[in-house]
């Protein structure tokens, strides 16, 4: 049986417009758009619909997990607490990130991950989940045991983006030992010799496997079909050796060089939606601001604060004049799905899924109203 949505009287955000109009949903997808307002439906009273948002970068789920150090939530718990947050910041697609290896902020044991993933599967089976949940795999490749954690999840068809990460100091997000040592000595009051210590273990590390693992998980992504991503590129090397790995999105670019350089050979280039909102980042690289106003920013992510997603483009469309509302919501929507090839989502137009947001907002922080994903109110 055919089943029909009509909503009416919306400011309708496409992708170079905003649309004064009313949209058709019918049987999960957008059947029909069209100008001024229908007689039936939901009446949007002038509110904005946006297609629903996609995640590509949220390690959210993590501090539902574990939310003190040493401490396990009961997953699907986790797991639907983490959804609800995500859902109702207008976000209908996410990829959840896994940590694949132990790196300087510890990590998860083997098969904790795996058991994670398994959890997610199944509550979506249960029909316990709103949104639709991908994996993303973040990849520690300096650490020991990242392809022991990775090959838990060969052939699994969920993940479809791994990111490359090397957190060891000197370089990427931590470029310089000021850097470093106020992340990790100072915050966790380590003694000047057990620092040293640790500095000397994490740099051999980093020595010995970054560059194998790299290869050898970018090899099984191009086999398989899944996006790889780069992850604090600092140097136009870094960019190189990306460009040499079939990167195709650059996240959290740690110099202008790095992200100007990515954005040239066609990577989308991902900030942290946090960043616009605060206005710096919070380990003092970058401004993701300054990136939008110079024409190198094409995605943002929650990171770490779902709603953030949502807030940062009216702030972008607000303050940075080359950028129109359609352009910045764009970075939340089209462009990411695009950059991991779902083409089937991130936009208003007829034949796409029917995943929209119904979003008010006069100044300030946008309030999300109501969320459909491919059709169905889930919010």
């Amino acid at each position: 049986m055919t089943k029909e949505t009509v909503l009416s009287n919306a400011r309708i955000i496409l992708e170079d417009d905003i649309l004064h109009g009313s949209l058709l949903i019918r049987d999960g997808k957008i059947a029909d758009i069209s100008e001024g307002n229908s007689a039936h439906g939901e009446d949007f009273e002038g509110d904005y619909l946006l297609p629903g948002l996609v995640e590509l970068h949220t390690d959210h789920l993590e501090g539902h997990y574990s939310p003190r150090p040493g401490l396990r939530w009961h997953k699907t718990a986790a797991i639907q607490a983490h959804d609800a947050q995500i859902v109702t910041s207008g976000i209908t697609t996410v990829f959840d990130c896994l940590r694949m290896g132990a790196d300087e902020d510890g990590g998860f044991d083997r098969g904790e991950m795996r058991d994670m993933a398994d959890a997610i599967q199944k509550a979506e089976q249960e029909g316990r989940l709103r949104a639709e949940h991908l994996l993303h795999l973040r990849c520690e490749v300096s650490a020991d045991n990242v392809m022991e954690h990775f090959a838990d999840f060969e052939n699994d068809p969920y993940v479809r983006l791994v990111s490359l990460m090397d957190h060891a100091p000197g370089q990427r997000q931590f470029q310089t030992m000021d850097q470093y040592i106020f992340y990790y000595q100072k915050k966790r009051g380590l003694s000047d010799e057990v620092f040293a210590k640790f500095i000397e273990k994490r740099l051999a590390e980093s020595a010995r496997n970054s560059t194998p693992h790299r290869i050898a998980i970018s090899k099984i992504c191009k086999e398989r079909g899944i996006t790889i991503a780069s992850h604090d590129d600092a140097t136009l090397d870094h960019v190189d050796e990306a460009i040499e790995n079939g990167v195709r999105l650059a996240e959290f670019p740690t110099s202008f060089d790095a992200a100007k350089a990515s954005h040239e050979h066609g990577m989308s280039v991902l900030m942290g939606a946090p960043n616009i909102v605060r206005g710096k980042s919070h380990s003092g690289n970058i401004a993701a601001r300054d990136l939008a106003e110079r024409g190198v920013l094409d995605v943002l992510s929650s990171d770490y604060v779902p709603l953030s997603m949502l807030y940062a483009p009216f702030i972008i469309a607000d303050e940075v004049e080359s950028i129109s509302l359609p352009k910045a919501i764009a970075m939340v929507t089209s462009t990411p799905a695009r950059t991991v090839s779902l083409d089937d989502r991130g936009r208003i137009a007829t034949g796409l899924r029917a995943d929209l947001v119904r979003v008010f907002r006069d100044e300030g922080v946008p309030v999300t109203r109501s969320v459909w994903r491919e059709g169905r109110r889930v919010a």
